[in-house]
């Protein structure tokens, strides 16, 4: 019995049905990939929120240092070790943190859209650095950094922990925004989740994905992660400083000391 073979034309009809099909959905397909990594993300920085509490809790109240440089109460220090492999070092310089105890896994440092590491010179591993005015980098700038968990007026809305992409390779583990005499931020903020949001860890162990509405914030993120040093240092534009208010007032400094 004979059977009827496809035409040219069934067999075109055929391959532009499963064309459409696939342009529906594949738009699908990554927003559902997207949103798994922000979920993913947002519970790693629940993770170490919920571990700079317990830290404070075991040290009488004291917040664990925020400044990696300071080896002494660092939560992390930078990359370290004699391993060939950069990012290897990046990890162990994780585990060696203040918080890794709590922790107990490197991979809770990075976040999953973070793509730093394909990248030549961006051998990152961390995504993450906690605010400067917690016991972090205000204490060797400025003096007006808080030292005790109980200074800090309203946890729910004062951030620990943001998501940064330092352009020099690897994040330092600290994050600055002037507040009171100046305009601006170091480094620039990391945006890896629909190319306008980032999490953001805040003192009550909550954690959440913020939408960035600046164009020069988000334009600058893109140009960090590929490694552009011209933006560690930002001012926005004085027309385009809606995030730069909104992370100024979740940044809590002491007055500044009379001279």
């Amino acid at each position: 019995m004979k059977t009827r073979a496809f035409t040219l034309i069934e067999l075109l009809v055929v391959i532009a049905i499963i064309a459409v099909l696939m342009a529906i959905l594949m738009p699908a397909l990554s927003r559902a990939r997207d949103q798994a990594k922000r979920i993913h993300c947002m519970s790693n920085v629940k993770t170490l929120s919920f571990a700079w509490l317990l830290y404070k809790d075991d040290n009488d109240d004291s917040m664990v240092g925020g400044m990696p440089a300071r080896s002494v109460d660092a939560w992390m220090r930078g990359p370290t070790g004699s391993d060939p492999d950069h990012t290897e070092q990046c990890k162990e310089g994780l585990r060696q943190g203040l918080l890794y105890s709590y922790v107990k896994n490197v991979n809770v440092y990075r976040c999953p859209s973070d793509d730093r590491i394909k990248r030549e010179g961006q051998y990152t591993f961390g995504s993450y650095s906690v605010s400067g005015a917690l016991n972090g980098e205000e204490k060797e700038w400025s003096n007006r950094h808080l030292i005790k968990y109980s200074e800090i007026k309203n946890p729910a809305d004062t951030f620990v922990f943001v998501e940064e992409i330092d352009p020099r390779g690897y994040n330092m583990g600290s994050w600055v925004v002037t507040k009171d005499f100046g305009n601006s931020w170091i480094d620039p903020l990391a945006i890896w989740h629909s190319k306008n949001r980032g999490t953001l860890g805040w003192a009550d162990g909550s954690s959440n994905m913020h939408r960035w509405v600046n164009p020069s914030t988000i334009d600058m993120a893109m140009r960090a992660a590929w490694g552009d040093q011209s933006v560690f240092d930002m001012t926005p534009p004085a027309d385009e400083r809606d995030d730069l208010r909104f992370m100024q007032r979740r940044y809590p400094v002491l007055p500044k000391p009379r001279g």
